[in-house]
């Protein structure tokens, strides 16, 4: 079904939509988790200095000369503007990414670690809503201006 933008009351539902929207006639398949995202940025050697040594992440590489970050079970696969590997985002862009990622780590030991390696805390330690529940965060920038937000539950 086609409608002009707008909000559309079924029942009880409620359907926000922008034109045009087709309302699919099948069930929902349930996911898991997120396995990982990719992030476009400016420099590959950069970001992985930046995450790997400010955040701890695990460098990965994979299927010849590709990168990525590992961490827990997920990981973020790196593309560098201009030479993105296929298929990618309609609009890849770096700096336009918004990222939360769990601690363990007491948030005061992490803004301490954040001020020694020289990153600017925009907000925090604040109190946000988590996937799961009430989360405590700071939020700073990555090289290419992405925010990044570090929580813990």
């Amino acid at each position: 079904m086609h409608r002009k933008s707008g909000i559309h009351f079924v029942g009880i539902a409620v359907f926000i939509y922008a034109s045009p929207l087709v309302l699919l006639p099948c069930r929902p398949c349930p996911l898991s988790h997120l396995d990982h995202l990719v992030l476009t940025v400016k420099s590959v050697p950069n970001t992985i200095n930046f995450y790997s040594s400010v955040l701890g992440m695990k460098v990965i590489t994979f299927k010849g000369d590709r990168k990525a970050l590992g961490f827990g079970q997920q990981k973020i696969n790196l593309h560098q503007v201009g030479r993105e590997f296929e298929p990618k985002a309609k609009h890849p862009t770096s700096g336009s990414a918004d990222l939360c990622l769990i601690t363990k780590t007491p948030l005061d030991t992490v803004a301490a670690h954040l001020k020694d390696c020289g990153i600017e805390i925009e907000e925090g330690p604040v109190e946000r809503t988590g996937a799961v529940g009430v989360i405590t965060s700071l939020y700073f920038r990555d090289p290419d201006d992405n925010l990044i937000e570090v929580s813990s539950y």
